[in-house]
C-alpha cells in the first residue's frame, strides 16, 4: 500500500514540474500577460497631431482589452518632458510612447532600464549612440505627401480646361509650421506630386513659427488664398487652414488637402483628399514585442536603422482617407492608386527628381541636382531634404 502511495506522489511530484516548466516556457515564448502602456502627448487629441497619433492608443485597447493598462499625459510641452515621464515610469509602465521632440526621452531612458521609449524621431539618427532602451520611429510621410499632390494636379488640370483658372494661374499654398527639413521635405514632395500632373505648378509657402495657432494659421491660408492659390494645404496643427478653405469656397474655387486627420467634416465643400501618418503598425508591433519580450526592432516590420524605424505605403505606415469624389477630378483615384502601387513596390526614386538646382536655406552655398534624384529616409526615419526649389517655390513673409 505504501508503494502505491509513493508512486502516486511521485506522478503528482513529476507532473506538478512538468505544468510549471510548460508554465515557465508559455511565459518565455509569451512574454508579459499583462502590460501597462504609456502615452505622453504634446497636444490633446482636439488637435489633427495628437488626434492622428491617439489613434494607435484605441487599436491598442480594441486588440488587447483588458490585458493592457492605459495611462495618458496630455498637452505636455517638451521643455515639461521631465516630470510625466517620471510619474509614468514610477507607476510602473513598461514601455512609453511620445509624440513630442523633448531630448528629455534620450536622457532619461538609462535610468530605466527596465522600461522601453519610443518616441516619433525629431532628428537624424544616422550613427548616432543611442540607450538600448531608446527608440524612435516615423512614417515617411513625403509619399503620401506626393500622392497628395497628383489629387491636386488633377483638380487644377480640370480648373484649367474648365476655364476656372488659367495655366499660369495655376498656384497653390503651404501653411508651414517652422523651416525644419520634416516641412520641407513634405511641401516639396507635395508641389513635385502635383507638377507630375501640371507642370507649370508654383507654390507659396508661409511660415506660422507656431505648430499650433488657429488664428494665424487660418489668416495665413486667407493670405494665400487671397493671393490666388487655388489649392490650400498644411503642416501646421488645427483646422484653421481647412476653415479658411471652406469660408472663401462662398466667393471662389478652392481646395484643401489635408495632412493626417480629414477635414471633411469641418470642411466638406472643400476638402479633396488627406494623407496621414498611421502610428498603429509601429506601436501595435512595439507592445506585441514588450509582451513577447523581444527585440521592438525584431517585431515592427520597417526599413530598420538600428533602433529607429521608418515605413510608408508597403508597411501600412502611410494611408490617403475620405478622397472626396464630389470634389476630385475624374481620374483622380486612378492616378493615385499608380504612384501609391509604385511605393508599394518599393519604388521611391521617382518623387526628389528632375530638372531643379536645390538650395539649403541654411547654408545657401550647399546646393544639390535632383536631376540625379535624392532618396528620402534612406539611413534615418526623420526627412532630411532640406533643399528650396526657389524657382518654383516662393517663401512668402
Amino acid at each position: 500500500m505504501k508503494r502505491v502511495y509513493i508512486i502516486t506522489a511521485l506522478t503528482c511530484v513529476v507532473m506538478l514540474a512538468a505544468f510549471f516548466g510548460l508554465l515557465r516556457l508559455l511565459n518565455l515564448s509569451g512574454g508579459k500577460e499583462n502590460l501597462k502602456v504609456g502615452f505622453i502627448y504634446d497636444n490633446d487629441e482636439s488637435t489633427p497631431y495628437t488626434y492622428n497619433f491617439s489613434l494607435a492608443k484605441d487599436a491598442l485597447e480594441k486588440k488587447y482589452g483588458e490585458s493592457i493598462e492605459i495611462l495618458t499625459c496630455s498637452n505636455v510641452l517638451d521643455d515639461e518632458m521631465e516630470e510625466p515621464l517620471r510619474d509614468l515610469a514610477s507607476k510602473g509602465c513598461d514601455i512609453i510612447f511620445f509624440n513630442g521632440y523633448s531630448e528629455m526621452v534620450m536622457k532619461l531612458a538609462p535610468e530605466y532600464p527596465d522600461i522601453e521609449f519610443c518616441q516619433t524621431s525629431y532628428m537624424d539618427m544616422y550613427g548616432k549612440t543611442v540607450p538600448e532602451n531608446y527608440h524612435s520611429f516615423k512614417g515617411e510621410a513625403y509619399q503620401g505627401r506626393y500622392v497628395s499632390g497628383i489629387a491636386a494636379g488633377m483638380k487644377i488640370k480640370q480648373m484649367i480646361s474648365d476655364g476656372v483658372i488659367s495655366e499660369n494661374q495655376a498656384l497653390v499654398g503651404f501653411v508651414a509650421a517652422f523651416p525644419t527639413s520634416e516641412v520641407i521635405s513634405g511641401y516639396t514632395a507635395f508641389l513635385l506630386g502635383i507638377r507630375s500632373v501640371v507642370p507649370q505648378t508654383e507654390m507659396r509657402v508661409c511660415y506660422t513659427y507656431t505648430w499650433s495657432s488657429y488664428a494665424q494659421e487660418k489668416s495665413v491660408a486667407q493670405r494665400l488664398i487671397n493671393d490666388g492659390c487655388v489649392i490650400i494645404s498644411q503642416h501646421t496643427d488645427t483646422i484653421g487652414p481647412a476653415i479658411a478653405c471652406e469660408e472663401a469656397s462662398q466667393k471662389k474655387e478652392v481646395c484643401f488637402i489635408g495632412f493626417n486627420q480629414s477635414m471633411s467634416e469641418v470642411a466638406p465643400a472643400v476638402s479633396l483628399v488627406t494623407s496621414r501618418v498611421c502610428w498603429e503598425p509601429y506601436v501595435l508591433g512595439a507592445v506585441e514585442a514588450v509582451k513577447k519580450d523581444k527585440k521592438i526592432e525584431s517585431v515592427v516590420k520597417g526599413n530598420i536603422h538600428g533602433t529607429d524605424i521608418s515605413a510608408g505605403f508597403d508597411k501600412g505606415w502611410i494611408e490617403m482617407v475620405d478622397l472626396n469624389l464630389q470634389v476630385a477630378a475624374p481620374g483622380t483615384e486612378e492616378a493615385m492608386n499608380s504612384a501609391i502601387a509604385q511605393f508599394k513596390k518599393g519604388k521611391t526614386d521617382f518623387v526628389f527628381k528632375g530638372d531643379y538646382i536645390g538650395v539649403n536655406p541654411d547654408n545657401p552655398s550647399d546646393t544639390y541636382d535632383l536631376s540625379k534624384g535624392y532618396i528620402e529616409n534612406q539611413n534615418t526615419s526623420y526627412p532630411l531634404f532640406n533643399y528650396m526649389l526657389s524657382e518654383i517655390i516662393t517663401v512668402v513673409e
